[in-house]
């Protein structure tokens, strides 16, 4: 059984910076693609908003209104994917998921959820 495991949400005041990371739990599955989502407050999870994705060659792609604000990274040796936020106001308080394509090592990819990891900023 593989997860993806979130970390990097916190508290943070407006104009600060959160990197988060997203992780396959297991050494032999890689990550070919993934997209960064967020849960406002009081949304469900139908309701998740893209922010960012980012593809097997490298390509990506922002919404509009966090395009310069947001980046999203991988590093295929850790198996972790980034989204670093700079510049964060208050109405981007939410729980931001990460949904990844994951493979082992000749196996069939899937796409699989993060467990969620809340932002709070403060104004």
């Amino acid at each position: 059984q593989v997860q993806l495991v979130e970390s990097g949400g916190g508290l943070v005041q407006a104009g600060g910076s959160l990197r988060l990371s997203c992780a396959a739990s297991r050494s032999d599955f890689s990550i070919n693609a993934v997209g960064w989502y967020r849960q406002a407050p009081g949304k469900q999870r139908e309701q998740r908003e893209v922010l960012a994705t980012l593809i097997s060659d490298g390509t990506t792609y922002y919404i509009d209104s966090v395009k310069g604000r947001f980046t999203v990274s991988r590093d295929n040796a850790k198996k972790t994917v980034y989204l670093q936020m700079n510049s964060l106001e208050p109405e981007y308080t939410a729980v931001y998921y990460c949904n990844a394509m994951l493979q082992r090592t000749w196996g069939t990819p899937a796409w699989y959820w993060g467990q969620g990891t809340q932002v709070t900023v403060s104004s």
